[in-house]
């Protein structure tokens, strides 16, 4: 038997509905048009909630824009499938996570959501490089080219929705795509 459910209980529930409700309406409608009645009515709930919880439109997206790509540890990954490894890590990151594309959408758009990901890239992905034994500047140039690839690939095949990018297989991506990451983390300078 449950017991009553308890403040905090609902509390956690409210923010976790209007969280959903804020990837959802700033995925489809952008920063700009997305408002906080809108994301609010979505969640189900009065928009002071909204502003309670999360003090403004900007709040709330920082808290919807918060991601952790979580990388493999980098000593456990061999040189040769790097590639592999990593292509298929961001694959799984923009099934499972809406976040992310909400984040590439808005970010392509708005300063605060491009500022973001440039902080992902610079606290996340670059490291992810560097753990590659590169130089800082040289772990930057290759961290951004393999930016260039996966989100190149998120934009086309989640974002824009190009028919030939969604009807890929997550092995034919894969198999395009991997031997370019490799390369670009592992390979000498040209």
């Amino acid at each position: 038997m449950t017991g009553p459910e308890t403040p905090r209980r609902r509390s956690d529930a409210t923010r976790a509905a209007i969280l959903e409700a804020a990837r959802e309406r700033f995925a489809s409608d952008g920063y700009e048009r997305a408002t906080v009645r809108a994301i609010a009515h979505d969640a189900g709930i009065d928009p002071s909630m909204v502003m309670r919880y999360y003090g403004s439109k900007e709040g709330l997206f920082a808290a919807v824009i918060d991601v952790e790509l979580d990388f493999p540890d980098p000593d456990g990954i061999g040189p040769d499938a790097v590639g592999v490894v990593l292509v298929t890590h961001f694959l799984d990151l923009w099934e499972r996570d809406s976040v992310l594309r909400t984040l590439l959408r808005v970010g392509v758009t708005n300063a605060a959501g491009s500022d973001r990901l440039r902080d992902v890239f610079r606290t996340q992905l670059v490291p992810a490089a560097r753990a590659f034994g590169h130089s800082a500047a040289d772990a930057d140039r290759r961290a951004a080219l393999v930016a260039s690839q996966v989100l190149g690939m998120a934009l086309v095949r989640y974002v824009l929705r190009f028919e030939p990018a969604v009807d890929l297989t997550r092995d034919e991506i894969v198999a395009w795509l991997a031997p370019t990451v490799q390369r670009y983390l592992t390979a000498a300078e040209p």
